[in-house]
């Protein structure tokens, strides 16, 4: 089970290898926001997104005899670039079960850093747990969750380490932290790391309309599940349910939930290139989104966002820039 104890351990094994991203701001965001607006980019992470600390925690964490023969996960993209280039730089074999409408940019990474992809129709239905079981038994392979893994999770909780640090730098000792969430092993991670070191940090997770399983499962107390699996350009955060693992951390120490629109996060998008100078995905800007244009839900003087990817292809990138409009 995860807990602070595997947070820093995994921060040690980390240390030298991960990014450590700034805390940033902008006046413009704070106006618009109507409030103090931190946030932490982790669009700036290697392979540009937080995914990297819980690859490469979890890949650091095997023994040498079983890293030897290869990792397997299931993934949209940013969890197989993290675990993948985890794997190279540690000469482990990588093999990623992707779906096949996932972002070209996302593929075509994980393919570049030397992994092995193999990609299933999720809209059509098919299973990529009968595909992964059979790659993981026919070689032998260890599987690493995208979420629901304590030695994932103990590598993204490293984020909220620095967060804590970086809060207290400025002199901040009360916040709402919002945090992308998809099954929530960044927002659990987050919420142990703070708890410990920042109690007066209250996370609170941020989903996409449509696919809010942990904002309705927080609410009902009991995992609840999301009617499809894809259909949202938040493909980063779109998981069927919260994990196992996950969801008693989230209950335990989040707030409520927060659900943005596909808008919302295009706009979000939009601000985060003009203001910050940072590329996010839509999933990556639904905590940014949330903080800037639903302020009525939330009662923090001062608010921290994550942004937690940036793997955008061109295309949905000029889509949100066009939100901007005219400004000349």
């Amino acid at each position: 089970m995860s807990d602070i104890a595997l947070i820093r351990a995994a921060a040690e094994r980390l240390k030298g290898h991960v990014r450590r991203t700034p805390l940033l701001s902008s006046p413009f965001l704070d106006e618009i926001a109507g409030r103090r607006i931190l946030v932490k980019p982790e669009c700036l992470q290697h392979t540009g997104s937080f995914k990297y600390r819980g690859g490469r925690s979890a890949v650091s964490a095997l023994d040498p005899e079983t890293r030897a023969k290869g990792v397997i996960a299931f993934s949209s993209g940013n969890h197989a670039q993290g675990v993948a280039l985890a794997a190279c730089q540690m000469g482990a074999p990588a093999v990623f079960i992707m779906p096949a409408d996932a972002p070209q940019l996302k593929i075509a990474n994980t393919r570049a850093l030397g992994a092995e992809v193999v990609l299933y129709d999720r809209a059509a239905g098919e299973s990529r747990e009968e595909l992964g079981e059979a790659l993981q038994a026919e070689r032998d392979l260890t599987l690493i969750r995208p979420y629901d893994e304590p030695q994932v999770i103990a590598g993204q909780g490293t984020c909220g380490l620095e967060i804590a640090e970086q809060a207290a730098e400025l002199g901040i000792h009360e916040a709402e932290m919002l945090v992308c969430c998809g099954g929530g092993g960044f927002t659990s991670g987050i919420a142990l790391a703070l708890e410990a070191d920042a109690p007066g940090l209250k996370v609170r997770p941020v989903e996409p309309e449509g696919f809010d399983d942990v904002t309705r499962s927080l609410a009902s107390g009991r995992i609840e599940t999301n009617a499809g699996v894809s259909g949202n350009i938040c493909d980063a955060i779109l998981t069927p349910a919260p994990g196992k693992i996950t969801f008693p951390i989230l209950k335990r120490f989040c707030g409520p939930g927060l659900v943005v629109s596909e808008d919302d996060c295009l706009r979000a998008m939009a601000h985060a290139f003009q203001r910050l100078k940072l590329v996010a995905e839509p999933g990556g800007a639904a905590a940014l989104a949330a903080a800037l244009f639903h302020g009525d839900q939330l009662s923090a003087d001062t608010v921290i966002v994550t942004i937690s990817g940036g793997n955008v292809d061109a295309p949905m990138f000029q889509r949100a820039l066009q939100t901007l409009g005219d400004t000349s």
